[in-house]
């Protein structure tokens, strides 16, 4: 517990002078991230997608073999699985952007006033 509050008192002086830091690199940055995140969730959404149907042809190519048909039906689960998470985190993410009235990917760094 000593060795928390030591460090916790250590950096004191970083956080109180990090109003004064600029921030601009790191709200591109940030900008930039979520860009290249919004450029890739289609990308990953049709790849769950093609994995699914991927599994769906070995399950029905597969129809004689029991082995190759079990195998067409893990695929096809774990590409059920990946669309409905992503879907999920998706709507989770806009359901939180809404309550919280957050529009779009902008970001807004808290300030303390009156310093």
């Amino acid at each position: 517990m000593k060795k928390f509050i030591y460090t916790a008192i250590s950096f004191a002086p970083a956080i109180g002078l990090a109003q004064e830091a600029d921030l601009s690199g790191i709200e591109r940055l940030i900008d930039q991230l979520g860009g290249i995140i919004n450029s890739l969730l289609p990308v990953l959404f049709a790849l769950a997608l093609v994995y699914f149907f991927w599994g769906l042809v070995k399950y029905i190519k597969g129809a004689g073999d029991p082995k190759a048909a079990a195998e067409g039906k893990s695929i096809m689960i774990y590409g059920v699985i990946a669309l409905a998470v992503m879907v999920t985190i998706y709507g989770l993410i806009a359901w939180l952007q809404s309550t919280l009235g957050i529009e779009g990917s902008t970001v807004t760094i808290p300030t303390v006033p009156g310093l």
